[in-house]
């Protein structure tokens, strides 16, 4: 269905590797062995999601969650302008993809399509706008993108019947889903059989947090994102390992973007107390950090130290290649901060730049021919 690879310097079921030209002057690290490389974290913004957003609220630029204040705003503003091209135009990203060295993108929706705070028929409504834009884009480039979709998560039935549609009619990998629903976690929000019917059909989830439901301490210095997102994430995690739900669900694939938070860099502390205290094993009877096991991370945290230590701690068949394009707080160089861990073998490297996220994709040799 995807992926017929009809291009030439093809070879043994693989890509022809891209030639990057980083437009900054001096190529981008591409992989040494010639694995092909997937982006698991990249988004797609949809304008027609934004006019029908305007009809019902005027005022929410889709952003709430993040314009803070006037600097921030404004920052936000112009990013968006700039970007935009990259953001909606595929020919743009498919230039910047060569450039980085990336043969496939996993691509999700921008999470300020999210739309959860309004009514549920709503937002099945612009999700089906957004998921259709990407279906799109994806039966144009078939070689280069597969499709994660958004769903309307404040009402499991619909946002079942959306993830279905989905996976079974658009042929997405993927659904992107935030930390939580209208300040409600993934596991007291009624969404039980979404997750049970994630794992039923074999669909990656993508955890991505907008912003953060713990407002009034970070409303400068852009805190919402950079202090807000990985908190965020940390707590979604939290709920998933200690409410059971990764206990109930052991076979659902997700992936929480942005190296998972802040958790898998301080498990420890999820673990000693599990040993001394009954609050911590309510639902739960092995340590929280086998469940984490469980769990995949993008490498989206900038610095070799952390990454290397996400590797040593979770391995690196549980870390999977990300940039967050096209916005500034992506990584601009993602191939080479992979290729930048110290002592990474060969095989982990090949895992980490692109054979994981094959597997969870569900594109393997047969679907790449």
């Amino acid at each position: 269905m995807f992926f017929k690879c009809q291009t030439p310097g093809h070879q043994h079921g693989q890509f022809a590797s891209h030639s990057p030209a980083n437009e900054g002057g001096g190529a981008l690290e591409k992989t040494r062995s010639g694995q092909t490389t997937v982006d698991i974290h990249c988004h797609v913004h949809v304008l027609e999601a934004d006019e029908m957003l305007k009809t019902l609220a005027p005022e929410d630029t889709g952003r709430l969650m993040v314009d803070t204040n006037e600097v921030t705003a404004r920052i936000n503003k112009t990013q968006q302008e700039t970007i935009l091209p990259k953001l909606t135009e595929p020919e743009v990203r498919i230039k910047d993809m060569d450039a980085q060295g990336i043969d496939i993108q996993a691509v999700s929706p921008s999470p300020f399509h999210y739309n959860y705070h309004y009514d549920p028929e709503f937002t099945r409504e612009t999700s089906k706008v957004v998921n259709n834009r990407i279906a799109e884009v994806v039966a144009d480039h078939p070689e280069r993108f597969v499709g994660m979709g958004t769903v309307p998560l404040q009402n499991c039935e619909l946002a079942i019947a959306e993830m279905e549609r989905c996976v079974n009619k658009l042929g997405f990998r993927g659904i992107e889903i935030s930390t939580n629903v209208k300040g409600n976690d993934l596991t007291r929000a009624g969404l039980e059989s979404f997750f049970a019917k994630a794992e039923e059909l074999g669909t990656l989830i993508f955890m991505h947090p907008i912003g953060t439901s713990f407002k009034e301490r970070m409303n400068d210095h852009y805190f919402r994102n950079t202090i807000g997102h990985p908190l965020e994430s940390a707590l979604a995690v939290g709920h998933l390992v200690f409410d059971g739900y990764l206990d109930k669900f052991p076979k659902l694939n997700i992936c929480i973007a942005h190296g998972g938070g802040y958790i898998p860099a301080y498990y420890g502390r999820f673990d000693h107390p599990f040993h001394l205290r009954d609050d911590c094993r309510e639902n739960i009877t092995k340590a929280p950090s086998e469940f984490l096991g469980q769990l995949y991370f993008d490498t989206v945290v900038f610095t070799e130290t952390q990454l290397r230590h996400m590797v040593e701690v979770w391995g690196a068949d549980h870390i999977v290649m990300g940039t967050d394009y096209p916005y500034d707080m992506a990584e601009p160089d993602p191939v080479g901060h992979v290729n930048s861990v110290k002592n990474l073998s060969d095989s982990d490297r090949d895992l980490i730049t692109g054979g994981n996220a094959l597997r969870l994709l569900g594109l393997n040799e047969s679907a790449l021919n």
